[in-house]
Parts: C-alpha cells; structure tokens; sequence
C-alpha cells in the first residue's frame, strides 16, 4: 500500500523524491516523509496528512549530487501521525530507512532491542529494522542489511541510506514490491514505475531476497547469500502522458474515456484470421481441451470480473468454474490437485491476498495462468503463464479499465476454450469472436451519454443509500457497479440478486429510495422487470440500464432510462458497466469527493 521512492544522482534529491511520491500517492497514504543526506549530514522531514504539507516544509531546500529516500505511509500499526510517520531511523540518527510491508515478529524483535538499551520513539513494526540494521552495521551495509531480513519474519519492501556510506541506498525486498530505475548518471527505486517514469524506461524487478545496491553510477544485484547476480533490464514501454491527467479533472474520468482504445489494445493482437490466438500463454488446443474444472481466484473488482467468467465459461465451455475470495482461499484447505486449473485475477499483480492464493494453488500441483496488467509484476512472474490486460498505467484508486480489459481476456479465453472443448462450432466461434471486436466502438458511443448520467447524479447525490439490482450477468455487473460507487462517493450502497427482494431485502425499499436496475439478458428481462416493479410499488426512484432493443419494455418502470448500443447479451458486460462507472463519478464529483484518492483504500494492497 505504501509508496517508496530513492534517488542516487546529481539533481536536487528534494524535487525528484516529492515529485516521485506524488505519483505514488493513488496508493493511498496518511502520511509522508523524506530522509536525504546534505554533504554527509542525515535530513529527515515529516508530516502527517496530504504531502502538500510535506511539500511547504522541503520548500526551498537543495540537496545536490547526494542520495535520499521517501515515503507514503498507510497506517497499520500505530496512529498516523509524524512520529510513526516514515522514514524512521537509528538512535543517533545517521542511519533511516523506508518500508513498505508488515514485519510479524516485530514484538519479540522489540523486545530484544529493548533489553539491549535501544528506546523505540513509535508505534510502528517498521521501527525495529532500523536499529537491527544498526546493531549489526559493520563495514558494510548491505551485509548489515542481509543479516538484519533474516531475523524478519512477514513482508517488506526497503530502502536504506547511512551517513557512513553516503553515496548507496541498499534496497531489499520480500513479498512487497520494488522496482530499481536505470538511468544516465542517476538510479532510483521505487515501489512503483510511475515514480520513476520521468527519468527512466529500463528497469529491474527485484525478486524476493533480492538485495541491491545504488550508486548513481552503478546499479549492482545480489541474491539472498550476497552472491553477486546478473539481470537483464526490462524497458517499460508505457507513455509518461498516462501517469498525467491530460486535462482531464481526474484520473478516474480519464480512464474511463480510455476504455474503447485499452480494449481494443487487449484484444487486436489476439485475434487472429478471425479466432483467438494466445501464442504468449503457451496452452495448446489439446490442454485446453483437458481442463475439467477451473477455480478463479481475485479480491474486489476482479472478484467481480472472476464472477462474469465464471457465467460465461459455465455457459460457453461447459466447465464448472469456482469463484474464490483470494483473502480467504488459503485459509479454507482447498481441495485442489495436479489436475486443476487455476486463474489468478489481480491489476497489480501484486495482491498480498491473490499471491498467497496462487502460492498455495502451485504447492497443491495446480497449474495457474495469471490475468493481470503489470508487466513484470510478483503474479505475473510467477504464474505459470500470464494473459496481460494491457489497460495501460490506471492511477485512480476505483478500477475502471483494469476492470473491463480484465472481462475482455476472461472472454477471449473462453472462446478458445469453448472451441477447443468442441463446444461451440466454427461458425459461432467466429461469430463470437467478431462480436467481441465490435465492443470498443460500442463503448465509445456509450460515452456520448454522459451528460445525462452527470445530470442524473446531481439530482440525487444526496442520497443515503442506492441499491442495484440484476439477474444473471446483470447481477454480477450489479456488484461492480455497488462497489464502484461506495468506494469513491462513501454513499451506502448494496448490490441484490433481483430474484431475492422478496427474500428479504425487500423490506429497504421506501419512498424515494434510490435503486439501480441492470436489464440487459433478453432471457430474464421479464422476470427482472416484475422485480423493478416490486420496488417501483413501494415508492423506489429507478434508474434502468438496458439495450436499446428491450428500452421500450423497460421505460414504464423507469424514471431514468439509459440505453446501451444493441449488443449479443453475453458482451453486455463490458458495455453495461460503462453507465455505472460515470454515475458513480458524478455523484463522487457532486459530493466533493476526493475521486482518484478515496478515503481508507489503497491501489494496491500489498498486505494481508
């Protein structure tokens, strides 16, 4: 969750570190800090809340042809506040350092460092890795820095600098991630590659135990036991114009207009002569064909993306597709073996919940394929095989098009299955796959609406509580929509099976109570509509989404009616959802909200 940056270089280290942690600020944070050497001098500057604070407090500082090291911190243990505030550092506080990660054993650690004499100033786990780094600092840091992680217990991202070697940062990682930047007369970390972006393309992805040593001249690698290591760099081929707003008041309504052009990205280079051609996977017609069950595993909005494939790989393939919780699957003892196949879902990649899951799926034999969007990521390296979403840097906390180019491979990868199995015969295979080409151009025409989905939000963003409703697809779209809009506009919102309000939910409904209908399967829209009226019956405002081929059925029971271009029903997924992310927008904007950094969240959530 947290964001780490260090720089080793000739600039002023104070603007490239603040400049670094605000591209690193969608991670969620609520508070920052820098450390930096001045000549050989240890700075280290605090602040609670926003890094505007942080930024007036290094105003006017220069620091030239040194190294430094910052941080946004995401409370775990302690308050936020500047004491527990990062970086921390040593008792005579020429030694700090930055991390990202929880350290388990941390009490026990304190413990010890306490009867040795050492008094600790915060609350945080954080605060023992400094002084065991000191404890057992010699003539070399690295070493001090190996021999300190191996008393940790848990997950840590590190940047480390000391007064007694001014010119190196040591960096270590284990189960967080951490990104070493390759200049020209510079060379940076960070936990992400927006941070770095500005000044470099090529990169190494740390693997855990890793230890590197940066230098502005030199970048050089080492494994667990110190052994020195090759690695070629990986070059980013990202534009930086994506980490900027382009205009645009916020990051999350950028990406949601970049949806027609991720999705084709995502798809155009997989179909080929008219099929779906996966020559990066590796999977053979004949694998697929042998795949007889299939366990989807995800956290949040890929949960919801997990819970469309499994509709349509029940429906097309005829394979039976379980949904797991990743925070919960490793705990449950799964019943899992050799011949199981296993997709992990996860934007980052680096999901502490989605990788412990997929860990836990290889160590019972099961083969895993990766769908994620950062190349080079912790899922992404260790799947068996990855399919990536090519959604492009996303910065916005509320997934938009991480979540649709995700729906856009889970379908790719369906219709190969579904063929490959002899489910679905050529005709229908192309058929399908020409149908999933037409959606980017469909999405696009969805946006044309916007407007009225704004105005729409300003007349009800005053609300309490919305509820969303669907049947089949439309429900799993009903919870992606629900978390889309409690996640960035704070208002209480549930998603419903629209065949259970009388089961129950019913009993929410009162006059004015906002409800949003998902009508887009032409098979459940009567029964779907008898629930609309349900709720219309006991007073509920309703806003309907549909195909424009069923509106004239639906516009009785709406009092906002928001038609989609006619699609095949199994695609209405990644059209349908375009409405709900807007909306969710509006009323996000109309509350004051802080859109692109929601209260609590984080983009990536790296700890359990």
């Amino acid at each position: 969750m947290c964001g780490i940056v260090g720089y080793a270089g000739d600039k002023n280290v104070i603007p490239v570190l603040i400049g670094g942690l605000q591209k690193l600020e969608y991670r969620g944070y609520d508070s920052a800090g820098v450390a930096y050497l001045d000549g050989k001098k240890m700075n280290v500057i605090k602040e609670k809340g926003k890094l505007i604070g942080l930024e007036k407090l290094v105003e006017g500082k220069c620091a030239e042809h040194t190294i430094g090291i910052g941080h946004t911190r995401w409370a775990t243990h302690g308050e936020p506040s500047c004491a527990n505030a990062h970086p921390h550092i040593n008792t005579v506080g020429d030694l700090a350092i930055v991390h990202n990660g929880i350290i388990e054993n941390y009490l026990q650690l304190k413990e010890s460092l306490e009867r040795k004499g050492i008094r600790f100033v915060s609350q945080t786990d954080t605060e023992v890795i400094v002084h065991l780094i000191h404890y057992y600092l010699k003539d070399d840091l690295k070493e001090a820095v190996s021999t300190a992680i191996s008393k940790l217990k848990g997950s840590y991202a590190l940047g480390v600098i000391s007064e007694r070697f001014p010119d190196e940062i040591v960096a270590v990682r284990h189960d967080s991630p951490l990104v070493v930047g390759l200049g020209k007369g510079e060379n940076l970390i960070a936990s992400d590659i927006p941070a770095i972006l500005e000044y470099t393309r090529d990169v190494y992805f740390l693997n855990n135990g890793e230890i590197a040593v940066i230098k502005k001249d030199k970048v050089e690698l080492y494994d667990e036991v110190l052994n020195p290591i090759a690695c070629e760099p990986y070059t980013v081929e990202w534009d930086v114009s994506q980490a900027e707003k382009a205009g645009y008041p916020h990051f999350m309504i950028k990406e949601i207009e970049e949806q027609p052009r991720v999705l084709a990205d995502t798809m155009n280079p997989r179909i080929k002569d008219g099929e779906v051609c996966f020559d990066e996977v590796g999977l053979t017609d004949e694998a697929l064909k042998n795949i007889k069950k299939i366990t989807i595993i995800a956290c949040g909005t890929a949960y919801h993306a997990s819970y469309v494939g499994k509709y349509i790989i029940e429906r097309f393939a005829r394979v039976p597709v379980e949904v797991e919780i990743a925070s919960e699957f490793r705990y449950k003892n799964p019943i899992m073996d050799k011949d199981d196949f296993v997709i992990v879902v996860s934007q980052s990649g680096e999901t502490a919940d989605t990788i412990a899951a997929l860990r836990e799926a290889q160590k019972r034999g099961a083969y895993v394929m990766a769908i994620a969007n950062v190349v080079g990521s912790t899922v992404a390296r260790e799947a068996d095989s990855v399919l990536y979403t090519r959604a492009g840097m996303e910065i916005a906390v509320a997934s938009t098009k991480a979540y649709t180019t995700q729906l856009m491979c889970l379908y790719l990868f369906c219709l190969k299955l579904a063929y490959a199995k002899g489910e679905m015969t050529q005709e229908e295979y192309r058929a399908n796959v020409q149908e999933l080409a037409s959606i980017p151009d469909k999405v696009a025409a969805i946006l044309e609406q916007k407007d009225l989905l704004q105005k729409f939000a300003y007349e009800h963003f005053t609300e309490k509580s919305v509820f969303y409703i669907g049947r089949g697809l439309d429900y799993a779209l009903a919870m992606e929509g629900s978390l889309k809009l409690k996640e960035i506009s704070y208002i209480h919102s549930e998603a419903y099976a629209a065949g259970e309000l009388k089961h129950g939910t019913i009993a929410l409904i009162e006059q004015g109570t906002l409800v949003v209908a998902v009508l887009t399967q032409g098979e459940l829209i009567e029964k779907a509509l008898s629930n609309v009226k349900e709720v219309t019956a006991r007073g509920a405002v309703v806003l309907v989404i549909t195909q424009e081929k069923y509106k004239d059925k639906a516009k009785d029971v709406a009092d906002k009616l928001i038609a989609i271009p006619d699609c095949e029903d199994f695609t209405a997924t990644m059209t349908s959802i375009i409405p709900m992310q807007i909306f969710a927008y509006f009323m996000a904007v109309q509350k004051g909200c802080d859109v692109d950094k929601p209260r609590n969240l984080a983009k990536s959530v790296t700890v359990e």
